[in-house]
């Protein structure tokens, strides 16, 4: 049956189609969501099977922005739990050999809705990671751009979550919180205000997507990221990228010229935690969240603090600071550190790298590369 085609179903049928807490609220949903109600519901959904599902009940996950700094990794995390199969990243650019062979991977274009929806239902998707996104620095670069990659893009990803009852992870940022927010730390709860488009696309999403879990019972899930650190993937335009451009500015050249003040402190995470955390938090019961969007911390460290760290094993590194306005302006309006305790309580999380642990690990897989391609190493 095509997608777009309406059918006539009976009540009592269609009723018994709804996502988990939608039943007693069938009346009231969206015109647009009763189009696709004849698709199946995924289990995922219900309370009573909350958690992980026996082995031939895997989820089904599709990957939107999947070729950004964390869609790879993420990728290559569940697939070792659910199957190479059973998770499909996607993007709008061609992929590297080493993606395009290492599991599906389908081209997917977030302002696309009939597309997107044709890639779910096909594949028959239970679970949506959305990572579609322009980042802080650049979105200021290009406001129209970011404004409907980050906005129209999530509707269509909400919408489309919201009629195929899938779990959707939506990530958040320190983006989200602006100059009268508490920022040291910065609470789950609190005034958010953010002064940049990414910032307020993050804060849109976050309330849409609580929005429809309260009315509607979608499963939407969200945690705020600190600054992500990585060894495989470019810096992408973030106000944070400082923290991986040094590792190999330290390795190459041995010099880092520094867009930040040396003094200006953020919370930052290892790829590693960020990606376990994802996997954590998509397994946990819904039963056991009492938020829908939560703060994840590791450490917080400023780009002094951070070189300090690396000249104990590279000790000639040299740093100087050349503050951009734009970046540092973004930077102070945003959290010194992250209040986790919710997250901590209500799923176990819990990171594993700290500051010492993170500069170790990047510059031994950056060494690593850099020996394996034949190039020189500072």
């Amino acid at each position: 049956m095509h997608p777009g085609v309406r059918v006539s179903v009976p009540t009592v049928a269609l009723l018994g189609m709804f996502c988990r807490g939608c039943l007693s609220r069938a009346q009231s949903l969206p015109r647009r969501s009763f189009s696709t109600l004849h698709k199946r519901m995924s289990r995922w959904n219900s309370q009573e099977t909350s958690g992980p599902l026996p082995s031939q009940e895997h989820p089904r996950v599709l990957i939107t922005g999947g070729l950004g700094q964390l869609g790879v990794g993420l990728a290559q995390s569940l697939r070792k739990l659910y199957g190479r199969e059973n998770v499909i990243l996607s993007d709008i650019k061609k992929p590297p050999p080493h993606v395009f062979t290492s599991g599906p991977f389908v081209y997917a274009d977030v302002l696309d809705y009939k597309h997107l929806r044709e890639i779910i239902v096909n594949n028959r998707i239970t679970w949506l990671i959305h990572y579609s996104a322009l980042l802080s620095a650049v979105g200021e670069a290009n406001v129209a751009l970011a404004r409907k990659i980050n906005i129209t893009g999530l509707h269509n990803v909400l919408d489309l979550a919201l009629e195929n009852c899938l779990r959707l992870f939506v990530p958040s940022t320190i983006g989200a919180f602006g100059p009268s927010s508490p920022r040291d730390p910065a609470p789950d709860l609190c005034i958010q205000r953010p002064r940049t488009i990414y910032g307020v696309s993050k804060v849109h999403g976050e309330l849409m997507g609580e929005y429809l879990h309260h009315k509607y019972g979608l499963d939407f899930r969200c945690l705020r990221y600190p600054g992500v650190i990585s060894v495989n993937s470019p810096p992408g335009g973030g106000t944070t990228d400082y923290a991986v451009q040094i590792f190999h500015d330290a390795l190459s050249t041995g010099h880092h010229e520094c867009y930040l003040r040396p003094d200006t402190r953020l919370p930052m995470m290892h790829i590693s935690d960020c990606h376990r955390a994802t996997v954590e938090f998509m397994q946990a019961p819904g039963c056991q969240l009492s938020l829908r969007t939560y703060n994840i911390a590791a450490m917080s460290f400023t780009p002094e603090e951070v070189a300090q760290e690396i000249r104990k094993h590279l000790p000639h590194l040299k740093v100087t600071y050349n503050p951009d306005s734009v970046r540092q302006t973004i930077a102070d309006s945003w959290p010194v550190r992250f209040d986790d305790t919710n997250a901590r309580r209500d799923w176990g999380w819990a990171p594993a790298f700290g500051l010492e642990e993170l500069v170790s690990d990047m510059l031994h897989f950056i060494r690593d590369k850099r020996t394996n391609k034949g190039l020189p190493v500072s």
